[in-house]
């Protein structure tokens, strides 16, 4: 059998229930703010914004990485072009633009 005596006198008892309404009261307030429909929408969107930033993140640092790659291969130490690179791609460039614009224009006709 549990021992059910209880030594707190009936002033201590009622503070004790106070107290504890008032955690109560705190707790079921606090679930009232994060169920409200407000704060569902606001984390919702905070953490698609946050999901966005590391996406743009991680794609500004892809592209730049990519960027310098490039610029490694048709640009010298010094900052001079590399002509032996440079020409050949600004052909190639030339031609796939000239193609695309053929082809444009045959669509159009």
């Amino acid at each position: 059998m549990a021992d059910t005596s209880d030594t707190r006198t009936p002033a201590q008892i009622e503070a004790d229930i106070k107290r504890r309404r008032e955690v109560l009261a705190e707790t079921l307030d606090e679930i009232g703010v994060r169920v409200h429909p407000k704060t569902i929408v606001g984390d919702a969107k905070a953490k698609a914004i946050a999901h966005v930033d590391h996406t743009v993140g991680r794609a500004y640092v892809q592209v730049n990485r990519v960027v310098s790659e490039v610029r490694a291969q048709l640009v010298n130490d010094q900052g001079a072009p590399r002509l032996e690179r440079v020409v050949p791609v600004a052909l190639v460039v030339v031609g796939v633009v000239g193609l695309l614009t053929l082809g444009a224009r045959r669509r159009k006709d």
